[in-house]
């Protein structure tokens, strides 16, 4: 089969995009995207003008797995037409994004070489930004919505980090901030660590020059006014 497919990670942005994936984007058929910054877009589309973006396929209100399948076969149309098809992601392409994993699996199962390259992700973002080194005390590592349904026994002299509590009980996309479980994730927190334990809320930046948001507070403090759709909550760890 003549058909192709490699995932890429457009970094957080598009400063951060590495040599590999730029060439992986330049030597495309097809290439589909998407990022939620128009910097990083029109990178994209400079490099291939034959890149389209994915973000259609999102609906206000509705649910992301059914936004995620439209995706996966969007990009997975060209590979079975015989294209070299290039797929880019924000970030890393395998952390959080479904539809890269998915379009790899089957395009594999179909019998199409099909592969995935790295990219800067906003753990890497974070590790840099915050000075933690999870080399000294580890790190603990979830999704919000996964951490607060599942519960997961945590050792809080290990520093944790929940990624997307903008979002967390949200279970349709929307464009704006909607955490109807923030307020019990905050509880569960406070069950787990000391009062007045401090907690960072995070969020990389994706243009050159431009400051992280670093939110230092109290997890008490933790709310729908201090967060927004791409806020990370890093917790560091108690001493021992």
């Amino acid at each position: 089969m003549s058909g192709s497919l490699v995932v890429v990670g457009a970094g957080i942005g598009f400063a951060r995009i590495t040599l590999e994936a730029r060439a992986a984007i330049a030597a495309a058929d097809e290439v589909l995207y998407l990022v939620p910054d128009p910097v990083s877009a029109t990178g994209i589309e400079a490099l291939n003008p034959a890149a389209r973006s994915l973000h259609a396929f999102y609906e206000e209100g509705a649910s992301h797995h059914a936004a995620y399948e439209r995706m996966t076969e969007a990009i997975l149309e060209p590979v079975r037409a015989g294209k070299r098809v290039c797929a880019a992601f924000y970030g890393h392409p395998g952390v959080f994004v479904l539809p890269s994993h998915e379009a790899v699996s089957r395009a594999r199962a179909e019998g199409f070489d099909a592969s995935m390259q790295p990219g800067v992700s906003a753990e890497d973002c974070l590790v840099a930004d915050l000075g933690v080194d999870p080399g000294v005390n580890g790190l603990q590592s979830y999704e919000a919505g996964d951490f607060l349904r599942r519960r997961p026994a945590t050792e809080p002299t290990t520093a944790l980090v929940l990624w997307q509590i903008g979002v967390v009980g949200a279970r349709t996309h929307t464009a704006n901030v909607a955490a109807p479980a923030l307020p019990e994730l905050v509880e569960l927190l406070l069950v787990r660590y000391p009062a007045g334990h401090r907690g960072v809320v995070y969020e990389a930046s994706s243009y050159p020059g431009v400051a992280p948001t670093i939110r230092d507070l109290r997890l008490d403090e933790l709310g729908a006014d201090t967060v927004n759709l791409a806020s990370t909550l890093y917790v560091p760890p108690v001493p021992r």
